[in-house]
């Protein structure tokens, strides 16, 4: 079920056919019963009328016959003989005999007459059929024929839907009599049924060919569109020449026009930018490895007169500290510029090694501590599934705590500063959780680009060039982890680091953030 679900819902063809299928068979449905339900309707009018009719027409030949017949010296044995005349004479105007049951009946509460003759009815007829309220209906109107619609019972014990007429009958010396005529409609329901087979097929034929015609015109429409979506896919993927197809001037061409013509625009741009990056990673390359040299002297003479501080003056002893200070910064800096340019050259590689990822953040907390105790914030390690040996490279996953620990430190207000270090089947996870200023979510989103510092204004004690967090998550991604963050404003911030136990594992992080349940 799911799976036709899903069938349903990528296919456009499935989708528009079903539709104009399902809405002309209900249209199909409401015409046809409508039309269904006017023709029945006519018919049974059509019968009913012609059956009114044919009954007072059958009463009037009876009760003329009856007239002529009677006369003063008719006895009562001739009575059965006219009786059988006059039964005859009426059967004579009534179009289908074979499906007709009659019966001629006294009507109660006459006195009694010379020549009375008792109730007779055709072979079938059922009595039960003739209800009071039809009986006192035709004794109190004289002349005027009533009706009743009833089920007629045939001998095989099949029943069909039918007419019951009623009507009086005055004869001479013998008093007023009622004749009632059952006449079946089953030549009305047979031609029904056939009007309504016929409306079936023409329906379900209509219905076929709306069906076909959607398909061809939805594939005349999702054809183009589907090759439109497979060159999109392509150029999604990297293929930038790929282009549409395109045929015709109709609305459907000028789409295909016009997407040829964004598909030139954006590779144009991508070609630009590619360009443009390429010089700027070159130009950031050659410049750092142009600034070692000088820097490295620069280096050696701030060294030596650092060393000699103690025999300056005070503020040349406090120049030669910033000299010296500036000098270690501006080192730091071109490290990171020249990594990212390995990066970017795609030239960073992995030295891994067996190592103890609850150690090396042992390690790094312990370089860090000095900094911590000056700020007042206590490191509090939490290795509830971290004592195994994990292959890194240990040199960046330190130096991916050092940024964080640096960052929580700088941004903590002082409070416990929390590492915990966990794993799972597939992944081990190290997370540094601060209870500082936090960052609202734009800062989070944008956390990790070069450059970036969510608050320029603040006091940093471990850097502050806008390049660790970036380089520390390309740390991460060269060991096929991720390093991802987690924020609110006035409650702190938790960055995880998520490296997988072994290459081709997913990466699913043992550790939780506090939105998903995890630590606090």
């Amino acid at each position: 079920m799911q799976r036709l679900l899903d069938f349903w819902r990528r296919s456009l063809t499935l989708r528009i056919v079903s539709i104009n299928v399902s809405l002309s068979l209900i249209a199909v449905l409401i015409i046809g019963g409508y039309m269904s339900v006017s023709i029945g309707s006519s018919l049974f009018e059509q019968r009913r009328d012609e059956v009114v009719v044919e009954t007072q027409l059958a009463s009037v030949a009876a009760e003329d016959h009856f007239v002529q017949a009677v006369s003063g010296t008719t006895t009562s044995a001739d009575m059965e003989t006219i009786r059988e005349n006059a039964l005859a004479a009426s059967r004579g105007v009534i179009s289908n005999v074979s499906d007709t049951y009659w019966s001629l009946a006294r009507t109660d509460g006459q006195p009694d007459e010379p020549l009375a003759m008792g109730d007779i009815q055709s072979q079938g007829f059922d009595g039960t059929l003739i209800t009071e309220e039809l009986r006192a209906s035709v004794s109190g109107d004289r002349g005027t024929p009533y009706y009743q619609s009833v089920s007629v019972t045939a001998a095989d014990g099949e029943t069909s839907p039918g007419l019951i007429v009623g009507s009086t009958v005055e004869v001479p010396r013998s008093g007023s009599y009622e004749l009632y005529v059952v006449a079946t409609l089953d030549d009305a329901q047979d031609t029904l049924a056939t009007v309504q087979l016929v409306m079936l097929i023409g329906g379900l034929a209509i219905v076929l060919l709306i069906g076909g015609v959607s398909w061809l015109v939805v594939r005349m429409v999702v054809g183009p569109v589907r090759a439109t979506t497979a060159v999109s896919a392509k150029l999604a993927g990297g293929e930038l020449d790929e282009r549409v197809r395109v045929q015709g001037d109709d609305d459907l061409a000028t789409l295909g026009k016009n997407f040829n013509k964004m598909a030139d625009s954006l590779q144009q741009q991508i070609e630009d930018l590619e360009k443009l990056s390429t010089i700027q990673q070159r130009f950031v390359s050659d410049v750092s490895h142009e600034l070692r040299t000088p820097l490295t002297t620069i280096g050696l003479a701030g060294s030596v007169i650092y060393e000699e501080r103690e025999s300056f003056s005070p503020s040349a002893k406090r120049s030669a500290e910033l000299l010296n200070a500036q000098v270690d910064r501006f080192e730091a800096m071109l490290a990171d510029l020249l990594e990212l340019s390995r990066f970017d050259a795609g030239a960073a590689t992995l030295e891994t090694e067996p190592t103890s990822l609850v150690q090396l953040a042992q390690i790094s907390i312990e370089a860090v501590e000095p900094l911590a105790e000056e700020r007042g914030s206590e490191l509090v390690l939490t290795a509830t599934g971290g004592h195994f040996e994990a292959q890194v490279d240990p040199r960046r996953i330190r130096r991916i705590l050092q940024n964080l620990l640096g960052n929580a430190i700088d941004h903590g207000e002082g409070h416990e500063i929390e590492v915990i270090v966990d794993s799972n089947q597939n992944a081990a996870g190290i997370a540094v959780r601060d209870h500082g200023v936090g960052m609202n979510p734009d800062d989070a989103e944008h956390v990790f680009d070069r450059f970036y510092r969510a608050d320029p204004s603040r006091h940093r004690r471990t850097g502050g060039t806008g390049l660790g967090l970036a380089i520390s998550r390309d740390d991460a991604r060269l060991h096929g982890g991720t390093l991802d963050v987690w924020s609110v404003k006035g409650e702190g911030s938790m960055f995880r680091l998520t490296l997988p136990r072994e290459s081709g594992l997913p990466v699913i992080p043992p550790i939780r953030f506090p939105d998903e349940g995890g630590a606090l």
